[in-house]
C-alpha cells in the first residue's frame, strides 16, 4: 500500500517512490494542508530541474535555496524557516547515512530504534516522529519489530490520526475531522486553566 493524498499525480507519484521527497514531505507537513507539505518536494525539484538529492541539498547556497521555496506559490507558508529546515535535515542525512534518505530505516534493528533515529533529525519531536514511522509502517512497509509500539497510538491500525492514515477522499476527511476534535479539546482545555 502506498500514500494516497489528493494532489498532482506526479507528486503522489514522487513521495511514492523517492525516500528522500517522502522524508522531506513529512519535514514540511507543520502549519500547512498535508496535500501542500506533501506536493512541495515535487515542485522543489521542478524550480532545481533535476531529482532531489541530500547532498545537493545540504550544499545549496541557503539564500537560493530560500529564493526556491519562496517563488509564488512559495511551497510552505514559512519559506525561509523551512528552507533552512530542510538544509538540516538533508545535512543530517548526509553525515549520518551517506545522503542516503531510505538509510534513515534500512537496517534498525526495532521500532524503538528507528523511533530514536528519526526523533533525532532536526524538526522531529516525538509526536512529528511517530506519525513518520506509523507513516512507513502502514504505507511502505517499514515495519521492524515492535514499529507499531513505538509509533504510539499512531501505529494503530483503525486509527485516522494523521497522514500515515490516508489511503482515499474518506479516510482523509476522517484524519481532517480527528485533527479537528483535537484542536478543539486543546483550546477547550487550555480556556479552563
Amino acid at each position: 500500500m502506498t500514500l494516497a493524498l489528493p494532489i498532482d499525480p506526479e507528486a503522489n507519484e514522487l513521495v511514492n517512490r523517492d525516500p528522500l521527497a517522502l522524508l522531506l514531505g513529512m519535514v514540511l507537513d507543520q502549519q500547512v494542508p498535508m496535500e501542500k507539505a506533501f506536493s512541495s518536494p515535487y515542485v522543489l525539484g521542478q524550480r532545481l530541474g533535476r531529482d532531489l538529492d541530500a547532498r545537493e541539498l545540504a550544499d545549496h547556497d541557503p539564500e537560493a535555496l530560500v529564493a526556491l521555496f519562496a517563488r509564488p506559490p512559495a511551497l510552505h507558508r514559512f519559506p525561509k524557516a523551512m528552507a533552512a529546515r530542510v538544509q538540516e535535515v538533508c545535512r543530517a542525512l548526509v553525515d549520518r547515512y551517506d545522503g542516503d534518505a531510505a538509510g534513515l530505516w534500512s537496517d534498525v534493528a526495532d521500532g524503538r530504534e528507528l523511533l530514536r533515529r528519526v526523533g533525532e533529525l532536526p524538526g522531529f519531536g516525538r509526536q512529528k516522529a511517530q506519525i513518520f514511522v506509523a507513516l512507513l509502517g502502514k504505507r511502505f512497509g517499514v515495519t521492524p519489530k515492535d514499529w507499531r509500539e513505538a509509533a504510539g497510538d499512531y501505529g494503530d491500525p483503525d486509527a485516522h490520526r494523521s497522514v500515515a492514515d490516508v489511503t482515499d477522499a474518506d479516510s482523509l476527511r476522517r484524519v481532517r475531522e480527528y485533527k479537528q476534535q483535537m484542536k478543539a479539546a486543546a483550546k477547550a482545555k487550555s480556556a479552563g486553566s
